[in-house]
């Protein structure tokens, strides 16, 4: 398994808007995310290291919307090449994991160009004015390590922005599998 780490966004840069359906087709955009903190995590279906963390990202998911907080996923991989991560594909892992936070298609991989993504799970978190003040790992767990998935990191940064309080500047960077770039489209920073 490759593994990718996040590109490390300068904490501070804004968030880029998107409008990208989810596998129904319904368009969601991040203008309706305003005044609202927002954690965007580049994730797919087939990796690994996301399927370590999905349930419990799912559930912290959870309690975080109850604090103001919103969630979204976006799925940027190449689905020619990886037909798992598909639209219909889509649905059955949301389904499989109670996925309520929206959980969207980025097929043209811009979205992922501007968030300057690398890896799924590549995890960022915006304050309420959607300014970065996290990006990193959800936690020190990894699938090849016999440690909990608490999802610690991502927690103590979303305390923190929904506190007002400024967030350790000292992050871990984010792991995972390279984001699977159609051909001639990978942006210079990402992995071979």
């Amino acid at each position: 398994m490759a593994e990718t780490l996040s590109t490390m966004l300068p904490l501070g840069t804004p968030m880029p808007e998107f409008a990208l359906p989810d596998p129904d087709g319904v368009e969601f955009s991040s203008r309706s995310l305003a005044g609202k903190p927002v954690v965007v995590v580049f994730m797919c279906n087939h990796c690994p290291f996301v399927i370590h963390i999905i349930d419990t990202l799912a559930a912290r998911a959870r309690e975080y919307e109850k604090l103001g907080l919103a969630v979204v996923g976006i799925n940027s991989n190449d689905v020619t090449t990886h037909e798992s991560d598909s639209p219909a594909n889509m649905k059955s892992f949301i389904a499989e994991h109670s996925i309520g936070f929206p959980y969207l298609y980025d097929e043209s991989q811009s979205v992922a160009k501007s968030f300057s993504a690398a890896c799924t799970p590549d995890i960022f978190l915006f304050d309420k004015e959607h300014i970065l003040a996290y990006r990193g790992q959800f936690d020190s767990s990894r699938p090849s390590r016999d440690i909990p998935v608490t999802g610690g990191d991502l927690t103590a940064a979303v305390e923190a922005v929904v506190a007002g309080r400024p967030v350790e500047e000292q992050q871990v960077a984010s792991i995972g599998c390279n984001i699977k770039w159609k051909t001639g489209n990978a942006p210079a920073y990402a992995s071979a």
